[in-house]
């Protein structure tokens, strides 16, 4: 009973000792139709992704059959985990119909892999730091009279402070620790700036208030100035590690395959 993230780990583990080549997750809820199977494993087998999960936001017809709350919560989860995980162009993050490479499950630190609730997307924050290809399948919402036994009240507490620790963390080891890009730069100088201009500005402003005498020009710019220039490159920043989404998957790198074998 050690959670669905722990006995994933175990699967995936089983796999690989029996030599599996792709591992597909399809939960017993019945919720996953097998005949979108084949769709999942395409991208996979053509090379052209290393992990594919299922995406129920394409089909608006079946996504009405998704509870509000659900999709509500689903929407701004797939917001927070995009900027967490990397993956600006995947969405759905706690869709459990997934597939996956062997030679990704085989370079994956599993000790930061949440044993839990949190295992689908602390997985997709591993998978980015490993640089593998995510694609999302299309594959519409099937919901019947089942309740999920996670609690959205939960959810809502504890995954957008996990999420804004995985955030942080992903951005020391991709940018400071592994590499240095205009990214580092970015991110350094116009968290600096921005930080500056913020206390410079209500250091002052609180002055004026206790005061009553009004801070000139000159003091408005010092504040206004290093803000803006400091907001505009942490913008700049975004951008690029938007840009820097992995898009050459293992199959298709040969230093890779050194590491998978």
């Amino acid at each position: 009973n050690g959670g669905v993230g722990a006995a994933m780990i175990t699967g995936y583990r089983q796999a690989l000792e029996l030599g599996a080549d792709v591992v597909v997750k399809m939960d017993g809820d019945d919720q996953m139709n097998p005949k979108h199977l084949l769709p999942l494993l395409d991208p996979i087998l053509a090379g052209e992704a290393d992990y594919t999960k299922g995406s129920r936001f394409f089909h608006t017809r079946q996504l009405r059959q998704m509870p509000f709350v659900r999709r509500a919560g689903n929407l701004g989860l797939s917001f927070l985990t995009k900027a967490s995980s990397g993956y600006w162009d995947v969405f759905d993050p706690t869709n459990g119909y997934t597939a996956i490479h062997r030679r990704v499950l085989e370079v994956l630190d599993w000790n930061n892999i949440d044993r839990r609730w949190f295992f689908e997307t602390s997985m997709l924050i591993e998978l980015n730091l490993a640089r593998a290809v995510v694609r999302d399948v299309q594959i519409p919402a099937k919901y019947g009279d089942e309740r999920s036994s996670l609690s959205a009240a939960s959810a809502l507490v504890r995954f957008p402070r996990r999420l804004l620790g995985a955030f942080f963390r992903r951005l020391w080891l991709q940018y400071f620790v592994r590499d240095f890009s205009p990214v580092s730069l970015f991110l350094v100088s116009g968290t600096l700036l921005s930080l500056f201009g913020t206390i410079w500005g209500l250091a002052h402003w609180v002055r004026s208030s206790q005061t009553g005498i009004e801070a000139s020009t000159g003091t408005v710019m010092v504040a206004v100035v290093p803000l803006i220039l400091g907001v505009q490159l942490l913008l700049q920043a975004v951008s690029l590690d938007i840009q820097n989404t992995p898009k050459v998957p293992f199959s298709r790198s040969s230093a890779r395959r050194v590491v998978g074998d």
